[in-house]
């Protein structure tokens, strides 16, 4: 087995397999067929193994890399740096500990973060069938691309190689969940409109901060996915304050909230969840324990555990809180 593993990474680098019909090297059997560029938009189809699909995305700016460089501390700093990938894998943790089958793809090719997020650095076995199989941790399953590259490689990808690598990773996995939560890159381009025009998602979550720049940016998000016919199931109102643990002054550091119901109101979203500022958000991330399992009674596992009830209810699905999934 060990060396199937070692054969699939070494394939990503060197097998002539690799190719924009097969970016991820995959085994194959026969001729790789040939990737035509279709006219039209793609014909949307479920994902094998997959009952439903959610996107978590945010807009192209202002939720947190530009203000890294401010008059944050640190701790402050990586807290908003790390923001919506935390969102994203405590949202599944906690999908999964309601007993809920959960899965989890890293749709961010070019700098996936899954894999330290949730304490997994192996590589994806094949299957017979030749279809990767997942990693798990905290009863999530998980696919990304950091799984398949060295930690310090780079992707150098032009478009095309990276929507048929995305493809591969939506499709070529042995999958099995009742949710799949999809990690979005920031933006509207080619992963968006990849993922948005193929398959079939049940809906999607929007996060942003109060900031004037992030909700420009909302909009935009919200008219795509709505544009391409995918649900908003609401919006998430990440960094909205902060307690001050020593006075317990509350402070509306990125402003307050009025902008942002005023945004939610005019396009009909829902507020799904309001998540303060905190540095264990980040500190329990970069350790690759979400606060879900880190801090299990916080006020922040509350939040995401909130937030996840909502989302299965948008789903049609029946959650109970469970601490089966609350260990590696």
């Amino acid at each position: 087995m060990a060396s199937r593993v070692s054969k699939l990474r070494n394939c990503f680098h060197t097998s002539s397999v690799v190719c924009h019909d097969n970016p991820l090297g995959l085994p194959v059997k026969g001729t790789p067929p040939t990737l035509r560029m279709a006219r039209g938009l793609p014909t949307k189809s479920p994902i094998k193994g997959v009952k439903h699909v959610v996107a978590v995305a945010s807009g192209k700016g202002g939720v947190g890399k530009s203000t890294t460089a401010g008059t944050y501390t640190h701790n402050y700093a990586c807290a908003i740096a790390s923001s919506l990938i935390s969102i994203l894998v405590n949202l599944a943790v906690a999908l999964a500990s309601q007993n809920i089958t959960t899965g989890l793809l890293d749709a961010d090719l070019f700098g996936p973060s899954i894999p330290r997020m949730m304490n997994l650095n192996s590589t994806p076995e094949t299957t017979p069938q030749n279809l990767l199989r997942p990693l798990t941790n905290y009863g999530v399953k998980c696919m990304s691309m950091g799984f398949l590259i060295d930690r310090d490689a780079p992707i150098v990808w032009r478009g095309l190689m990276v929507m048929k690598a995305l493809e591969q990773l939506l499709r070529q996995v042995e999958w099995g969940v009742d949710v799949l939560v999809v990690d979005m890159p920031p933006g509207t381009g080619d992963t968006q409109l990849t993922v948005s025009q193929s398959v079939v998602v049940d809906g999607a979550v929007i996060v942003s901060t109060p900031q004037d720049v992030a909700l420009g940016d909302v909009r935009k998000g919200v008219n795509m996915f709505r544009k391409v016919g995918i649900p908003i199931f609401g919006l998430v109102q990440n960094m909205s304050l902060y307690h001050c643990p020593n006075c317990s002054h509350t402070s509306y550091i990125f402003g307050n909230q009025d902008h942002l119901l005023s945004t939610a109101n005019s396009m009909d979203l829902d507020i799904l969840a309001n998540i303060p500022l905190h540095p264990d958000v980040c500190a329990t991330s970069d350790a690759g324990t979400p606060i879900v399992i880190a801090q299990p009674t916080s006020v922040h596992a509350e939040v995401y555990q909130g937030l996840a009830r909502k989302v299965a209810d948008k789903l049609g699905l029946q959650s109970s809180q469970s601490n089966k999934h609350l260990h590696s």
